[in-house]
C-alpha cells in the first residue's frame, strides 16, 4: 500500500533586468519552512494564501538572501497563484565576468608600440572597466621586462602587483595581483601570437605563476576578451596547424577560421562553440588609418591590406578574427592616441558585457527536496504581452526555441541561448521560476 504524500508549491519569485532581489516560496497545509542562499542583490517580499504566511528577509552586502514564502499545495499547472505567492520580489539579471588576454609582440620594432600599452592599461583601460562595476580580471601574454630597449612587458599598480614605478627596475619575475592580473611571461615573436595563445593555454608558465598554462586563470563562466598588439602578420604553426596569412584578406579569413577552430577545440567550455562563441577579438595592429585617424574599423568594414607609417604587414589574419567575433580593428602606428585605443576598447568590453541567463536552485526548506522535473519557467514580456511558459528539455544538446534545461550538478537552472537571446533584449522582461517540494524525496 503506497501512503499518499503531500507536495509542497514553490517560486522562485520574479527576475528582472531592471530590478534587485529575488524571493521563492514553500509550504503546504499546516507545514512551514524557511531557508536563505546568496543570490546577489537586496530583496524583500510578501506572500499571501495557501495554508500559512511567510515574511521577506534583508540582503546582505554583494548579495541578497533567497527568502522562503508560505505556500499551500495546489493541482494543476504550476503558476504564480499556485504557487501562493501573491507579491514577488525582483532580481537583477547578473552580467557575466569578462577575461581580457593581452598578446604583445615583442620584436625590435615594438619598443614604442609597449611603452604605449604600459602608459594606458591602467587609467585609460581598467580603471574604466573597474568603475563600471564589472567582475573583470587581465591576463598578459607577452615577455615580461623593460621595454626600451628590451621590448618586453611590464605593468604596474594597480593593476598588477608591481609597486608604481617598479617598472624602472623591472623585478626577475612578473607580479601577479590575485583575481585581478596575471602575466604569462613569454617571449611573443613578430608572427606567432595566435600559436602562442594556443600552446601556453596548457604549458607551465616559466616564472611558476601557472604550472598548467594559463587555463588556470581563466573562468569558465567568463566571456573571453582577446587584445592583439602586433606589427607584423601571422605566420606559424602548432599542433600540426599552419596559419599564415599571406597578407591578402583571403589569407587572412582561412588563417582566422583555423585558429577559431582550433581555439573552440582547445576548451569548448571556456571559448564556446561556432554556434555560440564565447569570445570577442580586437585587433590592434598595422593597418591603414581610418577617417578620422582614431575612429576604430567596425566589424562591418572589410578587412584591409593597407598599412599605417611604420608597419612591417597588416595583420590580416587578426583583422579577419576581429571582424568574425564582432570586436574593433585600431591601427597601431599612432602611440600618441593609445588613450582613445584603449578606452574605446575598455567601453567595448563594458558595452558588450554579457547577461548570464543561468539561476541558481537555492537549498529547499529543511525536510524538503526540489522535485526538478517540476519546474517551470514563466515569462513575463516587458511590453506586457501575455506571458509565455518555457519548456524544459533534457540539456543543451536538445534545446529549442522557448526552452531551458537543468544542470543538475551546478544546480542551476539555464535558459537556452534562443531563450537567453529573447530575455536578454527585454531590458523589462520578468522571469518566475515555478517548482514543487517534496517533503523528503528525491530530486
Amino acid at each position: 500500500m503506497r501512503t499518499k504524500r503531500t507536495i509542497f508549491l514553490c517560486a522562485f519569485a520574479a527576475f528582472s533586468l531592471s530590478g534587485a532581489a529575488l524571493g521563492v516560496g514553500c509550504s503546504g497545509g499546516e507545514n512551514s519552512a524557511s531557508g536563505s542562499a546568496n543570490t546577489g542583490g537586496n530583496s524583500s517580499g510578501s506572500s499571501q494564501g495557501g495554508g500559512g504566511n511567510g515574511q521577506g528577509g534583508n540582503g546582505g552586502d554583494g548579495g541578497g538572501d533567497i527568502n522562503f514564502f508560505d505556500a499551500g499545495a495546489g493541482d494543476g499547472a504550476l503558476t504564480e497563484d499556485s504557487a501562493c505567492v501573491s507579491q514577488s520580489s525582483e532580481a537583477t539579471l547578473v552580467k557575466k565576468p569578462v577575461d581580457i588576454i593581452i598578446v604583445i609582440d615583442n620584436s625590435g620594432s615594438m619598443g614604442d608600440e609597449i611603452v604605449g600599452v604600459q602608459n594606458n592599461i591602467n587609467q585609460n583601460f581598467a580603471q574604466i572597466i573597474e568603475n563600471s562595476g564589472l567582475d573583470y580580471r587581465v591576463i598578459m601574454i607577452a615577455k615580461h621586462g623593460k621595454a626600451v630597449p628590451d621590448e618586453s612587458v611590464c605593468i604596474e599598480a594597480p593593476l598588477s602587483g608591481i609597486p608604481a614605478g617598479g617598472c624602472e627596475t623591472p623585478p626577475a619575475a612578473p607580479v601577479n595581483n590575485a583575481g585581478k592580473f596575471y602575466h604569462y611571461n613569454t617571449e611573443i615573436d613578430s608572427v606567432n601570437s595566435l600559436c602562442k595563445v594556443l600552446s601556453t593555454f596548457t604549458t607551465a608558465e616559466p616564472s611558476g605563476g601557472a604550472p598548467t598554462g594559463w587555463q588556470e586563470w581563466v573562468r569558465p563562466d567568463s566571456f573571453k576578451t582577446f587584445i592583439e598588439l602586433t606589427d607584423d602578420r601571422v605566420g606559424c604553426s602548432f599542433g600540426g596547424v599552419s596559419y599564415s596569412d599571406g597578407n591578402t584578406a583571403a589569407g587572412g579569413v582561412s588563417a582566422a577560421e583555423q585558429f577559431d577552430t582550433s581555439l573552440l577545440a582547445l576548451s569548448p567550455e571556456h571559448f564556446g562553440t561556432k554556434e555560440a562563441r564565447n569570445y570577442r577579438f580586437y585587433s590592434i595592429v598595422a593597418m591603414a588609418y581610418n577617417d578620422p585617424q582614431t575612429k576604430p574599423w567596425e566589424p562591418a568594414d572589410p578587412i584591409t591590406t593597407a598599412e599605417c607609417p611604420t608597419a612591417a604587414n597588416p595583420g590580416t589574419g587578426y583583422q579577419a578574427l576581429s571582424v568574425l567575433t564582432g570586436g574593433l580593428r585600431f591601427p597601431l602606428c599612432d602611440t600618441t592616441s593609445y588613450d582613445v585605443v584603449f578606452q574605446a576598447i575598455a567601453e567595448g568590453v563594458v558595452a558588450g558585457a554579457q547577461v548570464s541567463c543561468d539561476f541558481a536552485i537555492p537549498d529547499p526548506p529543511m525536510g524538503t527536496t526540489v522535485d526538478l522535473n517540476s519546474v517551470v519557467v514563466d515569462y513575463t514580456p516587458g511590453d506586457m504581452s501575455p506571458n509565455k511558459q518555457f519548456k524544459q528539455v533534457a540539456d543543451v544538446a536538445a534545446c529549442a526555441p522557448e526552452s531551458f534545461y537543468i544542470d543538475k550538478d551546478a544546480k542551476k537552472i539555464i535558459l537556452c541561448p534562443d531563450t537567453c537571446g529573447v530575455v536578454k533584449n527585454d531590458a523589462a522582461a520578468k522571469i518566475a521560476v515555478l517548482f514543487a517540494c517534496d517533503p523528503g524525496g528525491a530530486n
